[in-house]
């Protein structure tokens, strides 16, 4: 209860608490709260956690590559940290790549999120859930205008989510302002997000869809994304994406990237 009413406080996307774990094969345990809800993973906590213990020093000197294990409620997940010249680069090993159910209502997903039904089947991909350790609605969007434009009817989709079972709808788009090779925008509002700015997550959930569909080059054993998100709530961001992959059939997902200390503080009551 304590942990839901400081995330509440901070009102974030995710507020992460670490607690040593009763596990000897991992490092530390990892709670992870939306302002609402309590989630059994997700990737920027998971990252940014790694990241803060290293810089506090939890983990020893370490100027070269290694890895953690983190106990987290879907299980022991190990994180890479990377120290290098130019900053700590972090990649965590999401959940297990699951396929989920198709979506049995594209039209009322597809109204929700204030897009028309030929922007969403134009692109020839399914609607479709993905998970690598949360049930996620993938829906393909065919144009970057589409996607940046759209404006979501945030009740439609709360009641949408609850009715799947789902934590949030993808919206994405194999197009980006710059160099990423996709953009996305993802809104869970039953969680108390209305738009996320950067969903690890999803951008795993997502890679593990675009290689299982073959909408991605498969040629190389490791499918390697940069997926770009929240231009439209202007907190641009950047997120890795690597796919390890048998004939096209997701095996082992990470997520991370860059990592930077933004603010620290107390909490005095």
């Amino acid at each position: 209860d304590q942990m839901q009413a400081i995330a509440a406080e901070m009102n974030l996307s995710e507020t992460a608490f670490v607690s040593s774990s009763s596990s000897s094969e991992a490092d530390y345990e990892l709670r992870i709260f939306t302002p609402n809800r309590e989630l059994p993973f997700a990737g920027h906590p998971s990252v940014g956690t790694a990241f803060v213990l290293y810089e506090e020093g939890r983990f020893g000197k370490k100027a070269s590559k290694f890895t953690v294990r983190q106990q987290v409620k879907i299980g022991l997940l190990p994180i890479e940290i990377d120290p290098t010249a130019d900053g700590v680069r972090v990649m965590a090993t999401s959940g297990r790549p699951e396929r989920g159910n198709a979506c049995e209502d594209v039209e009322a997903a597809v109204s929700a999120l204030g897009l028309r039904m030929g922007d969403v089947t134009g692109t020839g991909l399914p609607v479709e859930a993905s998970s690598t350790g949360l049930q996620q609605m993938m829906v393909p969007v065919v144009s970057l205008d589409a996607v940046r434009t759209m404006k979501p009817d945030m009740r439609a989709v709360t009641d949408l989510e609850r009715a799947m079972g789902i934590t949030g709808f993808a919206a994405f788009v194999l197009s980006s302002h710059g160099d990423a090779n996709v953009h996305m925008r993802f809104f869970t509002p039953a969680s108390g997000i209305a738009e996320d700015p950067a969903t690890g997550s999803a951008a795993g959930a997502l890679g593990a869809y675009l290689v299982r569909h073959g909408a991605v080059d498969v040629s190389e054993e490791t499918v390697r994304l940069v997926i770009e998100q929240g231009e439209e709530v202007r907190r641009p961001s950047r997120i890795e994406v690597e796919v390890e992959h048998e004939g096209g059939e997701p095996k082992v997902v990470r997520i991370g990237g860059a990592s930077v200390t933004l603010m620290k503080g107390q909490i005095l009551a």
